[in-house]
């Protein structure tokens, strides 16, 4: 179904109980910040055109959102109602729905947004909102309903009675509003008596009172409204979404020999029959073949890419490489900036370095060369196909060893044919 849909993401906010100088949106969660994923949502939605309204820090929020929205600026933190309305020129006898997030809620599931946005079209109601059953109710705002069931109002925790205090129905903060309802009510939102600010939430009731209908929709998924408010936060939204990338590996074909050990962050690609081994550690951008070994305690850093039956072992570390199909490298080694041929071994204790203290260098190790245990490459340098360095010879920059040679010592010459 093709819906006239734009989204709002509020992600102006300071984020005060983090103590961090870095806004909480901006919060790596498998590695990405924590806005990205609610940008993912708006963009698998089908939103036209996505606004992201910034206050705290907004010229750095707004250099993350990198394009992918319109920043909109709240100078002064009013509340979620006046950060909505700041966008407000941008919907002048506009009729779309408006879909609105939290930019502090990563774990958002794209199909039940998706499902949201369909039931506000089906109702044709002038906001549909977003709302969880917890056992725990916390801090959340209640969903009022009156005697019939019928949804009446949201009332924020801190001004909640007694009586709605024991609801369990809670406001995810993800709502479909109709736009032209939408902008025509939120300037009559009256700032709260307490913390004199605008809530959004207060637009409710007063769709009711203009006879206007309100609907909900109910979701099980309680990590829909987990956002981001203190460190814990981070921590438990990050261990859940391991949880899910693990599990989506697995049922993949991807061994994954402890899962709480293993921490793979998000735009990973793993072929199948590998085996992942305890205590390893897959950054983003990371592409693994089909029937690699990686681990125990092996780091692939972004940027790698192992192509099929490569082994890379225990106390490993591997960045922005490439290592080609049926490469060796057990144990005790490190990789940076390196393309690896076919077939090559990787001696236990092997370093490529590569960083010379202005530039990274690139080093080359061609198709069935032998580096020996504790060698120490130094970039710029290529070991030609075939090619085997001694144990722990120094091949220095600039220094090739051809193909089919043999090279030891410190510094590594080249001695004879192998």
């Amino acid at each position: 179904m093709k819906m006239n849909l734009k989204a709002i993401v509020l992600a102006a906010g300071k984020g005060t109980r983090f103590k961090s100088s870095v806004p909480k949106v901006l919060h790596a969660l498998a590695g990405k910040p924590a806005l990205n994923y609610v940008l993912d949502v708006a963009e698998d939605v089908g939103s036209l055109t996505t606004y992201v309204v910034v206050g705290h820090q907004a010229g750095m929020v707004a250099e993350a959102v990198n394009g992918r929205a319109v920043i909109v600026e709240q100078k002064e933190q009013l509340g979620t109602g006046h950060a909505v309305k700041m966008c407000a020129s941008s919907f002048k006898d506009d009729r779309s729905t408006v879909l609105v997030m939290c930019g502090d809620t990563p774990l958002l599931d794209s199909a039940i947004v998706r499902r949201l946005a369909v039931k506000h079209g089906r109702t044709k109601a002038a906001v549909t909102v977003l709302t969880c059953l917890l056992g725990d109710p916390g801090g959340y705002g209640r969903i009022v309903r009156d005697a019939q069931g019928v949804f009446s109002a949201i009332r924020e925790h801190k001004d909640a009675s007694e009586q709605e205090l024991g609801i369990r129905e809670i406001n995810t903060g993800v709502y479909c509003f109709n736009a032209k309802e939408l902008f025509k009510a939120i300037g009559n939102i009256k700032p709260n008596a307490k913390k004199k600010e605008y809530y959004l939430t207060d637009i409710i009731e007063l769709f009711i009172g203009q006879g206007l209908r309100v609907e909900t929709l109910v979701t099980d998924d309680w990590t829909a409204n987990l956002g981001l408010n203190t460190r814990a936060d981070l921590a438990l939204a990050e261990s859940i979404l391991r949880k899910k990338i693990l599990g989506r590996l697995m049922a993949n074909g991807v061994t994954i020999v402890d899962p709480a050990t293993t921490y793979v962050e998000n735009d990973v690609s793993i072929g199948q029959d590998t085996v992942i081994y305890p205590c390893s550690y897959i950054h983003h951008d990371v592409k693994v073949g089909r029937g690699c070994s990686v681990g125990p305690f092996a780091r692939l850093r972004p940027g790698t890419r192992l192509a099929n039956n490569v082994s890379v072992g225990n106390f490993t570390e591997v960045s922005r490489s490439i290592l080609g199909d049926d490469v060796n490298m057990k144990h005790f080694s490190f990789l940076g900036d390196t393309t690896v041929g076919r077939g090559a071994n990787i001696g236990c204790g092997t370093v490529t370095a590569n960083y010379d203290g202005k530039n990274k260098n690139k080093t080359l190790i061609g198709p069935g060369a032998f580096i020996g245990c504790d060698s120490v490459l130094v970039a710029p340098v290529k070991i030609g196909k075939g090619a085997k360095v001694g144990a722990g010879s120094v091949v220095t920059a600039g220094r090739d060893v051809p193909a089919g040679k043999l090279a030891v010592g410190i510094p590594a010459r080249v001695i004879k044919r192998v």
